[in-house]
């Protein structure tokens, strides 16, 4: 069934409605015990998934019979969360066992009908290390471990499948999806290209401009590179192109703007709230350490396409195709006003961050009663309302998805010292010194986040190599944001890029072409990562803000030497100087 004919059959609008009442719930009602909430977060995954997103007969027909019993098992789960908490991971009947081993496989199955065979592999490969580890011979084996408690950890304690990660994905990540498909079913989208319209459609590329300030602002809500292009892109795009634009270039700007949207706070594809578990460190910190590094990736796409000006006429927007200043005003409180209420509860009202989203979506609901002309309607506000249970659904389930299959991953790493291992190798090969750590680390995360999704990428990743890098000196934030933006490497290196894919396409242009005029535009996701530990200052915003900002000041300056280095049309050996100047001006004054 396609999303277009669900959004008109009730019983997805009900099951989105469903799904969204029992994530908000979980913020009013109080705690709730993890085997109870997590086990019911997984539950409400799998119809979305498995019969949802079926693209056969005989997916659906297996997708209604895995939903069933997957049912069947997180209830299972749920009902006995007390006597199984009294078991401490260890399984003692053939039941548990055969429940156990279903929950396993029907994690693997979800991801890989999600997204593809590359993390379910990733997780399979580990849960077989788990089970033969202790045949491996030398210092990478492990002694072994009894089958009742390798399968029992992983899915009747609060570990493997209902661990820490899934816990975020349940209790934070969920309510700002939500908040983003509310704002989605609205008029923010509109809001956002007509404010960017407005800002930037007079200048020099204007159109291009357009695309890389309304895909910020789109992908700090939608945190998906790939929704992002989909959707911003459809607008910009035919503009860029229309106006005479390289199809390639257009379809990299887009590409490129879109991917920055995982890098952008307040939502960061879900990796910011990953961060707050697995660092201990405060949201409202987390997001001012990400602010400037990602404004700078940002300045630098601005910069790269004024560059780019110089070898192409890259026109501005017509007047006619701008937006009047009502029209602007008008749909930019479409998320100017959730936002707004969001950040005045986080940072004013101190509550937290799933907290003041909340409040945040209830006001995004409330302006679907409205349209683009601020005209009431129940009937537009319940159209509206239904698409945004679907997206959230939808979305949700995706996420959950992809944080409890790699949660597989981490319970086996945690069970078997695997980790610990990877991290002795990293240091090994380093001979302890950070820059080399540093480059073994990227490459791993760019290897890995060629086939896995960005969230998933940054958390196998900052498991192995994060105490490796912080052995070595880094702060555990900085380190974590390191390997977070190489994970992001993907979607615009090839060979596999997803974003760029998806721009190609629509654009009608050959990928390879788009994706070297994405990297080249997108040469701040390579070096900034790189720039944040030669400065650290940059991160701490919040503690230090005249010494962030002084750095953020002297790697855009840098940046823009590169940026015109490595794009404009110049001699050969003036490019070369303002690219070696660029890099001298970031790592070495």
């Amino acid at each position: 069934m396609h999303e277009s004919a669900a959004r008109l059959h009730p019983a997805w609008v009900v099951l989105g409605a469903v799904t969204v009442i029992f994530h908000l719930g979980l913020i009013f009602y109080g705690l709730t015990p993890a085997l109870v909430s997590r086990p019911i977060h997984m539950a409400l995954v799998l119809p979305w998934i498995l019969i949802f997103a079926a693209r056969t007969p005989f997916e659906r027909g297996s997708g209604w019979l895995l939903t069933g019993l997957g049912i069947a098992a997180c209830g299972y789960i749920a009902f006995n969360e007390e006597a199984l908490s009294q078991q401490y991971g260890f399984i003692d009947t053939r039941l548990q066992m055969a429940i156990g081993v279903f929950l396993i496989v029907l994690a693997l199955e979800t991801a890989r009908r999600a997204i593809g065979w590359p993390l379910p592999l990733v997780a399979a490969l580990a849960l077989l290390y788990g089970v033969f580890g202790a045949q491996v011979p030398g210092q990478f084996g492990h002694p072994g471990l009894p089958m009742q408690s390798f399968v029992g950890t992983l899915t009747i304690a609060e570990g493997g499948l209902w661990g820490k990660l899934t816990g975020v994905s349940v209790g934070v990540v969920a309510v700002f999806v939500i908040f983003g498909a509310v704002l989605n079913a609205g008029e923010a989208g509109r809001g956002f290209m007509n404010m960017a319209s407005a800002f930037a459609g007079r200048l020099t590329g204007g159109a291009a401009k357009v695309s890389v300030i309304s895909s910020a602002l789109m992908g700090s809500i939608s945190g998906s590179a790939s929704a992002n292009v989909a959707s911003t892109g459809a607008i910009t795009i035919p503009t860029m192109v229309r106006l005479g634009y390289p199809r390639s270039l257009a379809g990299a700007v887009e590409a490129v703007a879109s991917s920055g949207g995982q890098i952008m706070p307040p939502l960061m594809g879900a990796g910011a709230f990953v961060m707050v578990e697995l660092t201990g460190t405060p949201y409202t910190q987390i997001m001012a350490a990400a602010l400037l590094p990602a404004i700078l990736y940002f300045v630098t796409v601005w910069v790269g396409i004024n560059a780019y000006a110089t070898r192409h006429d890259l026109r501005p927007m017509a007047t006619s195709e701008q937006p009047a200043p009502r029209e602007v005003l008008i749909t930019s409180l479409f998320f100017a006003v959730p936002f707004v209420i969001l950040l005045e509860r986080i940072f004013l009202g101190g509550v937290t961050p799933q907290y003041a989203a909340s409040i945040a979506i209830f006001a995004g609901m409330a302006l679907l009663c409205f349209d683009v002309t601020l005209a009431f309607s129940l009937r537009g506000f319940a159209g509206r309302m239904a698409e945004a249970m679907v997206i959230a659904g939808r979305q949700v389930a995706v996420i959950g998805a992809i944080i409890i299959c790699a949660s597989l991953v981490i319970g086996v790493l945690s069970l078997t010292g695997l980790g610990v291992k990877v991290t002795s190798g990293i240091l090994s090969l380093s001979g302890e010194v950070l820059w080399p750590a540093l480059l073994l680390t990227a490459l791993a995360c760019l290897v890995l986040g060629m086939e896995v999704p960005t969230t998933a990428a940054y958390v196998i990743c900052v498991s192995v190599a994060g105490p490796a890098l912080t052995a070595l000196g880094l702060e555990p934030l900085l380190a974590h944001l390191f390997v977070f933006w190489f994970a992001l490497l993907s979607t615009i290196t090839p060979p596999v890029c997803g974003g760029v894919f998806i721009a190609a396409g629509m654009v009608g242009e050959n990928w390879l072409k788009v994706a070297m005029k994405a990297m080249a535009l997108g040469i701040g996701l390579y070096i900034i990562p790189l720039a944040m530990v030669a400065n650290p200052d940059v991160i701490r915003l919040a503690f230090d803000p005249v010494g962030a900002v002084f750095d953020a000041v002297k790697i855009a300056v840098g940046l823009t030497g590169i940026a015109y280095g490595v794009i404009a049309r110049r001699a050969w050996w003036l490019r070369a100087v303002l690219v070696i100047a660029g890099a001298l001006v970031i790592f070495a004054v």
